[in-house]
């Protein structure tokens, strides 16, 4: 059994980033489908969203995003070609490295969403006191998501021992 899935990702194209004028969105082809390697890769921190039917897995980045599809891959916020192709060779030797793992990785085989702002402020103290610099909950849920705002921002969250079961929940979400 080998432990190399892949030998190459190469760049196929360029498109400007509409999230973030200026960058770039990198999508390279792998050298091989990546079927068999996305459970795995599923099971890493990072994962935003999983689709296992439709063969879809989305990590965080910063910045930005990194899309994988059975036959290709989309990387946002890339600043030019030069990284682009330095992330696809990160990228490639990151999936060696799961698939030589993979034994001791859990595969995910069901499906795997982001949470949604709502998700986070259902958890949170609902109270828009603005003590953690937002103007209401919401806003601080969205910054929660962006990992613009940590937890330890929210000071009931942090002293209130009734909230002590959501910051957990939170926790494990973010």
């Amino acid at each position: 059994m080998s432990d190399t899935y892949l030998d190459s990702i190469a760049l196929t194209r360029t498109l400007p980033c509409l999230a973030e004028p200026g960058r770039l969105i990198v999508i390279g082809r792998p050298n091989q489908a990546l079927d068999e390697v996305l459970p795995y890769l599923a099971a890493l921190p990072g994962v935003i969203a999983y689709n296992p039917d439709a063969g879809t897995l989305t990590f965080r980045r910063q910045p930005g995003f990194l899309t994988l599809y059975p036959d290709k891959v989309y990387i946002t916020q890339v600043r030019d070609a030069a990284e682009g192709l330095e992330l696809l060779a990160a990228l490639k030797d990151a999936i060696n490295a799961a698939w030589a793992n993979r034994q001791s990785l859990a595969a995910v085989t069901a499906a795997r969403r982001a949470p949604r702002p709502l998700d986070v402020y259902a958890l949170l103290p609902q109270t828009n006191c603005r003590r953690c610099g937002e103007a209401t909950c919401m806003a601080f849920a969205f910054g929660l998501l962006q990992q613009r705002r940590t937890l330890d921002e929210c000071p009931l969250l942090q002293k209130e021992a009734a909230f002590a079961d959501r910051r957990t929940t939170l926790a494990a979400m973010l």
